[in-house]
């Protein structure tokens, strides 16, 4: 089983690694400052979850694969891309919406459903690179393998992570939401941080398809 320190060592270790902005960061900022706190925290919950499903993966040995197959960790990292730029794009063109709120903030109508939200937030979470390499090159770095129950270590570290991002993205969510509030008084506003949540993710996902080559 894994001890005290372990615990710490990693969590620290987590902590700086997932709390640096991301894929999953500057998505639900995107998603707070496009859409609102209520969005933004569904958002974290699926991307969060989506983050557990990469820990039962990886526990289960497909850190492996994406360490020897340049092509598997091509196809992840080009398939968050494409998400994260059709969301960005969807985002722009439905910017007008946002201008539907009353005095303090608050929409009149839901531009994005709750169970959107979490899906799409799964969706990235699910497939940010970002995320398998933590798991699939840091995480086994704290593992004690003379203690055995390997696999057992990884998922209960895994969780750990699990924890401190659910924690850390929806500081995030809240803080990115908190400034929407301003934006959202003027009709122009509105517009205008829906355009800048879009174009976020747009540039976020061109960014991501277009660097960290494996080689």
């Amino acid at each position: 089983m894994i001890t005290v320190d372990q615990l710490l060592a990693f969590g620290v270790a987590a902590l700086v690694l997932i709390a640096i902005p991301g894929p999953s960061v500057v998505f639900v900022i995107g998603r707070a400052l496009a859409y609102g706190r209520a969005v933004a925290l569904v958002t974290v919950l699926g991307n969060s979850l989506g983050l557990l499903v990469i820990v039962l993966l990886v526990t289960a040995g497909l850190s492996v694969l994406l360490e020897r197959s340049i092509l598997a960790f091509t196809v992840v990292k080009l398939a968050g891309a494409a998400y994260l730029v059709w969301l960005g794009v969807q985002a722009v063109r439905h910017r007008k919406q946002l201008s539907m709120t009353d005095v303090d903030g608050t929409a009149t109508r839901a531009p994005l459903s709750l169970p959107t939200a979490l899906r799409q937030g799964f969706v990235v979470g699910l497939t940010n690179p970002k995320a398998f390499m933590i798991f699939a090159a840091v995480l086994p770095q704290f593992v004690d393998r003379g203690a055995g129950h390997v696999p057992v270590q990884m998922l209960l570290l895994g969780l750990v992570a699990f924890a401190i991002g659910l924690v850390s993205d929806g500081v995030w969510a809240v803080v990115a939401s908190a400034l929407r509030g301003w934006f959202a008084r003027s009709p122009r506003r509105g517009e205008a941080v829906g355009a800048l949540g879009g174009a976020s993710m747009v540039g976020l996902g061109v960014a991501l398809a277009v660097t960290g080559h494996r080689k």
